[in-house]
């Protein structure tokens, strides 16, 4: 028997998988709170040159402090003191009501900053003075988060192909709390950024391990259930992160909070199962018959297990490489590469310049995460009645639309059709992949993602070329990734493949838009 049909014999979706799901919210809430965790880490507070030093010069100790910013400091254009620069010497005419800084020298900070704190007592930029000249600094610790999730996926995903999901995905818990800890000690920049940089390698096993453990159990019939449910965590990690980083406003003990639900995963991965279908497929009879019989008896479908054998096939050596060798297989992953790339670069040149809004980041984030809830609501409904390749194409061209203004009930509407494109290709992308290399091809979209993530923070830099530019390039690719999500397979209702030959031999509807 099929490995679909045993799951629809003892109940594709019983007690045994609801406590999968539960079981792993705790190590998949920690994902949005690391991945949005420079929104509040990274956070540049308003600051100015450290004039303190002028405090020996005869009559500067008697001025207010607003006269000692007028005399030390230029204004800008909009009429606000520098952020980045200081007069060469103490210009008392401006306490008379003298406006320009014409003809007067300044020079950049020579004594550091001083910070506003009254929002976050301590970020990267305050602690290592990533301001002005060394701005690029602070974007660069997302960029190097980024790209070390990117290098992660395509690892943990050959991994877990090869040694199995379970014990893979104990080593990611491990490492990833062992490297966010590390990075929370850091005595430098460049310790800190190392540390980030593996952080993200070893983050990017959950993200993809869990999803594909998850799919696995599940019978045809409540997969996309299933997908909905298993993307609420980061719609939870995402409020949970909005309030401990409203509580805890020092970032070194905000990545201590935000990573300590790892600890409890580690102690609950205990009764996690292995993938059957991943054990079926290595053939691995004897080991994937005990995991049903334990979800027989959890699902109490015991009597259903009495005449089933599984069907195994045994195939094992699967690569990277086998994504590319096939036709129907390399359509399938250029397709995939490319939908995934528009949706993460989209979605998180919303999600980390919400600074740009004007408006308070933990209310920005909190209404960015509320409105998730709701949204995967319809994305449910959607996808049960209509199929996968619309929703991913509707979502990927509304959010394209949205993102020609960057206003805040604008960006919220982006935001929520960005987040339902990236609900829906995590679920899709399990169901068109074949089981053998279905890590494989996760941990290659993964990474292509992950490199649309690196250069999204980036492009908001482009403004002073053209202030239309940024939201004019999301805009493209998202139409781009959107078009090119109308040539990717229906999976509704469909069996989940189990083989390459699955794909370039298709015995049903599921693969004839090739």
């Amino acid at each position: 028997m099929k490995f679909d049909g045993i799951l629809t014999e003892i109940n594709g979706f019983g007690k045994f998988q609801m406590r999968l799901v539960l079981i792993q919210v705790l190590s998949r809430m920690t994902l949005p709170c690391h991945f949005l965790l420079n929104n509040f880490m990274a956070a540049i507070p308003k600051h100015y040159c450290d004039i303190s030093a002028l405090e020996e010069l005869h009559g500067f100790g008697n001025l207010t402090l607003d006269q000692k910013l007028a005399v030390s400091l230029p204004a800008e254009q909009d009429g606000t003191l520098s952020s980045c620069r200081a007069f060469s010497s103490p210009q008392y005419q401006y306490l008379s009501g003298s406006n320009g800084s014409e003809g007067t020298s300044t020079v950049e900070c020579q004594n550091g900053w001083v910070f506003d704190n009254s929002t976050f007592k301590s970020t990267l930029a305050t602690e290592w003075d990533l301001v002005c000249s060394k701005k690029g600094l602070n974007k660069a610790t997302a960029t190097i988060f980024f790209v070390g999730v990117m290098l992660g996926a395509p690892l943990f995903g050959f991994l877990s192909d090869r040694f199995g999901r379970r014990r893979i995905l104990l080593v990611s818990y491990l490492t990833s709390l062992t490297f966010a800890v590390l990075s929370a000690f850091s005595t430098s920049y460049v310790m800190f950024s190392v540390m980030r940089f593996f952080t993200g390698m070893a983050l990017a096993g959950i993200s993809i391990i869990s999803i594909a453990l998850n799919v696995e159990w599940c019978g045809i019939q409540n997969r996309t259930f299933s997908g909905v449910i298993i993307s609420l965590d980061w719609t939870l990690g995402s409020l949970f992160l909005v309030g401990i980083a409203y509580c805890v406003n020092e970032w070194r003990m905000l990545i201590l909070a935000v990573t300590s639900p790892l600890l409890l995963s580690v102690a609950t991965w205990r009764w996690l199962p292995e993938s059957a279908r991943w054990l079926m497929a290595k053939g691995r009879a004897d080991e994937a018959h005990y995991y049903l019989i334990k979800c027989a008896e959890v699902n109490n479908r015991t009597k259903s297990m009495a005449s089933i054998t599984p069907r195994v096939s045994l195939n094992t050596g699967y690569t990277f490489v086998d994504l590319f060798k096939t036709p129907n297989m390399r359509k399938l992953a250029i397709y995939s590469g490319i939908v995934w790339y528009g949706v993460a670069f989209t979605y998180y040149g919303i999600t980390l310049n919400i600074s740009d809004l004007g408006v308070n980041p933990y209310l920005t984030q909190f209404i960015f995460a509320s409105t998730e809830i709701p949204m995967k609501t319809g994305v449910y409904f959607f996808l049960e009645k209509i199929g996968r390749r619309i929703g991913e194409m509707g979502s990927l061209l509304s959010t394209g639309v949205y993102r020609w203004v960057i206003r805040t009930v604008v960006a919220v509407v982006g935001k929520s059709m960005s987040e339902a494109s990236f609900t829906i290709i995590f679920l899709y992308t399990t169901e068109f992949y074949p089981t053998v290399v279905r890590q494989n091809g996760l941990g290659y979209t993964s990474f292509i993602a992950r490199l649309g993530v690196s250069i999204s923070p980036l492009i908001m830099l482009l403004e002073d070329v053209w202030h239309l530019l940024p939201p004019i390039t999301y805009c493209a690719v998202a139409i781009v990734a959107g078009s090119v999500a109308s040539l990717l397979p229906e999976t509704l209702n469909t069996r989940l493949p189990e083989f390459i030959e699955d794909i370039e031999n298709p015995r049903t509807q599921q693969f004839k838009s090739y």
